[in-house]
């Protein structure tokens, strides 16, 4: 892997960032070919000044990059260069992209990603949205692209991974410094399916800055970044922003009117953002990238309990269909009902065994696919 050092020192002198390095390679093609140029041609490159012309010429790489490089090798890690034709395309025509990521897994280039992202403290109502949306279109050949943080990133990469498709997480720190750690078992299941990336070397801690820099290569990799769960100053907005301001799409899921972790969603969707119900309202959108057509039912509801589980007693039948996509506390459901709590009970305990119903903290129910 002696080719990537050249990557890792031009990305290492001091005073030259992203943008500066694409504008780099974009004139030279290559490192190598900028460390060799003449300074009156490094000139002629847009943002280069005689101080930062004399930083590159002068540089000489540390040690630490080929002990980065070595860590890279010896974890079986891959550095994917913006040359590389694993790198994201989309992801090359931002104006600041990384020079290269480090890659734990199977990057594919030209890959089909949506970006999903949303509230750390989801509701269960958006946990559950997130998976069941994220199943849906990753079984269309959508590759799902979240940060792996708690919530809803979470729950995107679940969902993707439960609907038998691929999902990128892009982390805020190493790869060698797994972010939240109770993510670990995810973040290897990722890799299996898809891959966990980060522009940050790998022991590199999990710092608050680190997270609004990566929020650009989701938004950047992605045809669009659907929002679920976002209060009004959301880190999820940026995301949202940099996707709008790149040129992709903007998807948010609406939420109650009464959540404030879904007023910045809401706010999206007065902005413009397309408001998504169901897996069909993003392949409207982008389903041509991927030669499928939306689902012909997307507008349709779903029918009561009773056609969907015929076998359920009727009293269960009406329990069921009295659970709504919010958690909904049980002396709320005996009022609704009428029904004797020690029987209404029986019913949701009967329910859960099955599968139908989840009993939440504080004696709240919800349906387990809503």
């Amino acid at each position: 892997m002696e080719d990537l050092l050249p990557w890792l020192t031009l990305k290492s002198v001091p005073g030259i960032g992203d943008l500066l390095c694409k504008r780099l390679i974009d004139r030279y093609q290559s490192p190598e070919r900028v460390f060799k140029a003449n300074p009156e041609d490094l000139l002629e490159t847009p943002g280069m000044t005689p101080r930062l012309t004399s930083a590159i010429l002068n540089y000489r790489a540390p040690d630490r990059l080929r002990q980065e490089i070595d860590l890279a090798v010896k974890r079986k890690y891959q550095i994917v260069t913006m040359t590389d034709p694993q790198y994201p395309a989309l992801l090359r025509e931002i104006p600041d992209p990384p020079l290269f990521l480090y890659c734990y897994g199977t990057l594919d280039g030209q890959a089909a990603c949506l970006a999903v992202v949303g509230s750390r403290k989801a509701t269960s109502y958006g946990l559950a949205t997130t998976r069941k949306l994220c199943a849906e279109v990753a079984s269309y050949g959508v590759t799902i692209v979240s940060g792996m943080a708690r919530g809803i990133d979470s729950a995107a990469h679940e969902g993707a991974l439960s609907g038998g498709g691929k999902t990128i997480a892009v982390l805020g720190s190493g790869l060698e410094q797994i972010y939240p750690p109770e993510n670990r078992k995810l973040f290897h299941q990722i890799a299996e399916n898809g891959a966990a990336i980060s522009e940050f070397s790998l022991a590199e801690e999990p710092l608050p800055h680190h997270f609004p820099k990566r929020n650009r290569i989701i938004a950047g990799m992605s045809l669009g970044t659907v929002i679920v769960e976002a209060a009004r100053k959301s880190g999820s907005l940026i995301t949202a922003r940099l996707a709008a301001d790149q040129g992709r799409e903007v998807f948010a899921v609406p939420g109650s009117i009464e959540s404030h972790k879904s007023a910045g969603t809401h706010a999206l969707i007065k902005q413009g953002a397309k408001l998504v119900e169901n897996a069909g309202d993003i392949l409207e959108e982008i389903g041509h990238f991927l030669n499928v057509k939306p689902p012909t039912d997307k507008h349709t509801e779903k029918g009561p309990a009773s056609t969907q589980h015929p076998l359920l007693p009727p009293e269960a039948v009406i329990v069921l269909d009295a659970l709504e996509p919010y958690p909904i506390h049980i002396d709320d459901l005996v009022r609704k009902l009428a029904m004797d709590p020690g029987k209404l009970a029986g019913i949701l305990l009967m329910l859960e065994v099955e599968g139908l119903v989840r009993q939440l903290p504080g004696k709240q129910f919800i349906r387990s696919g809503g």
